[in-house]
């Protein structure tokens, strides 16, 4: 989609937090009206006739397009956070990183076999937390899971799209 208005409003911030990396900041997108209500917009149309029941919104700059999708779609929206953030009984999903092991979860009882799952997050890098974020969420078995980014990086060689099964529909809004 590379929509011009968010790429001009995407800030990159050079060598943070390593020296190498250009951080993309989508906290530009969020402060512009414009931007989210174009996100919103985007996301709507790719997803509005998919029958999406629940949004997982990935810690924490997932959270924010999440609501304002699941607001739209009529849908439930599912908090994916880190360990000890959530109150009741949770299942985790451990990955390996870069510098070592992360876990995240979610509620035992935030998703049913009968929901379609959209899990959305702000950037597509190596696919990491995403994946395993989609794996937890199979764990439930729905009836389906859609992974949707606002970036995706793609000339960077990370390749995180290759990390998803075939059966999980990848999108992102910005392509860079």
């Amino acid at each position: 989609m590379n929509n011009q208005l968010l790429l001009d409003n995407l800030r990159c911030i050079p060598d943070w937090p390593i020296k190498g990396v250009n951080f993309r900041d989508v906290t530009t997108l969020f402060k512009s009206a414009a931007c989210v209500k174009t996100i919103s917009d985007e996301m709507y149309e790719l997803y509005k006739d998919k029958g999406i029941t629940k949004i997982v919104g990935i810690e924490s700059r997932g959270f924010v397009m999440s609501s304002a999708l699941a607001t739209r779609l009529n849908a439930g929206i599912v908090l994916c956070r880190k360990p000890g953030k959530l109150p009741c009984e949770t299942i985790q999903q451990s990955y390996a990183k870069e510098y070592g092991i992360d876990t995240i979860e979610i509620h035992k009882d935030a998703i049913e076999e009968s929901d379609v799952v959209l899990l959305h997050d702000d950037l597509l890098a190596t696919g990491g937390t995403m994946k395993a974020a989609c794996d937890l969420v199979k764990k439930f078995n729905p009836k389906k899971v859609y992974c949707n980014f606002i970036i995706e990086l793609v000339n960077e060689g990370l390749n995180g799209r290759m990390a998803f099964d075939d059966d999980v529909e990848v999108t992102s809004l910005i392509q860079i």
